[in-house]
């Protein structure tokens, strides 16, 4: 498994070689020959294209949404899921004659203390690595039709073991039996290996298959390693299994269809979460279903409702099942000099039968200024007895504690090298919880740390649409 995972990391290098010497030899043909005007395609005519430098993008490729000719690739989110079209991308580019890829990617190395004051029994500190990487490809396929294959990996079991990282409150996934509590779980390997294919019926419409083993249903926003107002922040939300807990499940097929700036869109997929093998590729079972409607009103907007019944989705709780229905409006407004401001509100609901429903409610939001940005996330959810893993009897078996979580953030980039950023940053964290929980956690308990983050630089881009 050693071997797999060194091979994983030299295939990265090499992308990110074979990038660099690509970049160079463009640079060189940039100098030497005038920029050929751009071709007509189906989303109108593409003026320039640039990725912190200029590149010759004449030739007669896909540079679209992942599921759409008539979209800019800037709505691409996680899954099928949108994202507004004026949200920033961070990647690579490469090109052939006929495909286009991009490569996206996020590694931090930080240290983490989740009780600064040592008031719980439950904080931890560790020094780790959270880390996701993605490449990207599509092809046009006649006139009308997209092909387009995503590749997911994670090196988290490798840089975060099998109990994952610290994280107060976080609950979900289990390790050697036991329930995952105060920890978030690491990533499978392969977190996506999933095609698509999508038909233009007219600028208008469009209508798509996904295949996903594993892939991302269509349930809940667009996951949070994917949000831009969330790209900064090494933590997962403790919310993050009443939204966007299914981003990897094994065994998916959604189909779906854009009528405007609508798209209504169903999956069946695998209820299970991945279990505590990291490196194997779990049972497609397909026993669970969503549907999801998603809404884009304009450039800065991106609205979606969803709801899912997920076939049990704990592995130590096989007989419970969850419906979970979801809510969120994600911005993005760009500024001058390459700023943004990108913010996230989002709301989902579990329910198991004869339990009370539990709530969670999510504001986050970005600040980018050139090479600074400042970051805040805001939580409400209510955890059951259950997923905090309490004596029943002593807390009483249904009773919710509210759990509010607030957390501010800033990062600088150091340096961008061959359009590639390396950031310096930290973030404090509060936690404010039930009184009867303060023997376990402490009053108010605080969390801290410190990082540096790599992640490829800004993709800029410019289009007129006819």
């Amino acid at each position: 498994m050693k071997t797999l995972i060194l091979s994983v990391a030299t295939l990265l290098l090499s992308v990110f070689v074979v990038y660099a010497q690509h970049e160079h030899h463009m640079n060189k043909k940039n100098t030497r020959e005038p920029q050929k005007p751009m071709k007509d395609s189906a989303m109108g005519k593409m003026q320039h294209m640039q990725g912190e430098g200029d590149m010759d993008m004449s030739m007669d490729i896909p540079m679209s949404h992942a599921f759409s000719l008539n979209l800019p690739m800037n709505r691409n989110g996680s899954g099928t899921g949108w994202l507004p079209d004026a949200s920033p991308m961070y990647g690579y580019m490469l090109h052939s004659k006929k495909w286009m890829y991009m490569i996206h990617g996020n590694l931090f190395l930080r240290y983490t203390n989740q009780d600064v004051g040592n008031k719980g029994s439950r904080g931890d500190s560790r020094v780790d690595a959270p880390n996701w990487f993605m490449l990207m490809a599509q092809r046009k396929v006649g006139s009308k039709g997209l092909f387009h294959y995503n590749v997911m990996i994670s090196l988290d079991r490798l840089t975060e073991g099998g109990a994952g990282y610290p994280l107060l409150f976080q609950s979900g996934e289990s390790w050697k039996g036991k329930a995952l509590v105060d920890r978030q779980h690491p990533h499978d390997l392969f977190s996506e290996l999933s095609v698509s294919y999508t038909y233009a019926f007219s600028r208008k419409i469009d209508a798509f298959v996904y295949l996903g083993y594993p892939g991302e249903p269509a349930i809940g926003s667009v996951a949070f390693m994917h949000r831009p107002s969330a790209l900064s922040n090494p933590d997962a939300p403790i919310s993050h299994h009443w939204n966007d807990g299914t981003h990897i499940t094994f065994g998916v097929a959604t189909l779906g269809v854009r009528l405007d700036k609508f798209k209504l869109e169903g999956s069946v997929f695998t209820g299970r979460e991945p279990d505590e093998n990291r490196y194997n590729f779990d049972k497609m079972r397909f026993d669970s279903w969503s549907g999801r409607l998603s809404y884009n009103p304009s450039q800065n907007w991106a609205f979606q409702v969803s709801h899912g019944y997920i076939k049990s989705p704990e592995l130590l709780h096989p007989d419970e099942d969850v419906n979970r229905t979801t809510a969120s409006a994600i911005f993005s407004l760009p500024l001058k000099n390459d700023s943004w401001v990108n913010v996230t509100t989002l709301w989902g609901l579990n329910k198991t039968a004869g339990h009370d429903g539990e709530n969670a409610a999510l504001v986050e939001g970005a600040l980018r200024l050139k090479r600074a940005e400042v970051y805040t996330r805001y939580e409400w959810v209510q955890k059951s007895v259950e997923e905090l893993d309490l004596d029943p009897i002593r807390y009483g078996a249904e009773t919710l504690f509210p759990v509010n979580a607030l957390t501010a953030g800033f990062s600088y980039d150091l340096l961008n090298i061959a359009k590639t950023r390396l950031a310096l940053g930290g973030q404090f964290s509060v936690f404010l919880s039930d009184r009867s929980l303060h023997d376990l956690y402490g009053k108010n308990p605080m969390a801290m740390e410190v990082f540096l983050k790599l992640y490829p630089g800004l993709m800029k881009m410019s289009m007129n649409h006819k």
